[in-house]
């Protein structure tokens, strides 16, 4: 079984502006930093799926192309699902009606396939770190406080991408399997 996801790789400018605060940040807070290669928009996540249906997926997939290009922002910081119980420690994410749009129709794609649709509503974000015990965030508010709507770039997302995500010992691995343009 393969693990997949589908999302927007964020291009290199903008990934280095995020990378250049989690280097700064990363000695306050005792927390699962995610590595720059790994950050991206996540649109759905697909979970398990068989290797022998992995071209199914491709197809239907594919099948999202031509929507156009748009706009997306990376702006400000924040947790998941707040600062008091936190889990995800993100960048936001501003792409407004395409991007929900793009993340609903990936949604639609999957759910023929039998993949589980969507509970929630699409909540766009960039995760830069995992929380996973109460670890002491004291340093991570205060700098928080300093710069809460930090600019990291803006980006036209031009496409979206299958994933694979590997995990292992030292955190997952991303792999891009296919590039679909939009």
């Amino acid at each position: 079984m393969l693990r997949l996801f589908t999302g927007i790789a964020v291009p290199s400018a903008v990934n280095a502006r995020l990378d250049e605060m989690v280097q700064r940040l990363k000695p306050l807070a005792p927390i699962r930093w995610s590595p720059a290669s790994n950050f991206h928009i996540t649109t759905k996540f697909i979970g398990a799926w068989p290797q022998e249906r992995l071209e199914t997926m491709k197809q239907a997939l594919a099948s999202l192309q031509g929507s156009g290009p748009f706009s997306i922002a990376i702006r400000g910081v924040g947790f998941y699902p707040n600062a008091h119980r936190p889990r995800i420690f993100w960048a936001g994410v501003e792409g407004g009606e395409a991007l929900a749009t793009l993340a609903s129709r990936t949604d639609k794609a999957c759910a023929t396939l039998g993949v589980e649709a969507e509970k929630h509503a699409y909540s766009p974000h960039l995760t830069l770190a995992r929380i996973q015990n109460a670890a002491d965030l004291a340093g991570l508010h205060t700098a928080m406080r300093k710069d809460p709507a930090a600019e990291f770039g803006e980006f036209e997302a031009t496409g979206f991408h299958l994933y694979l995500s590997e995990p292992r010992s030292s955190g997952s691995v991303y792999t891009s399997l296919a590039e679909f343009p939009l």
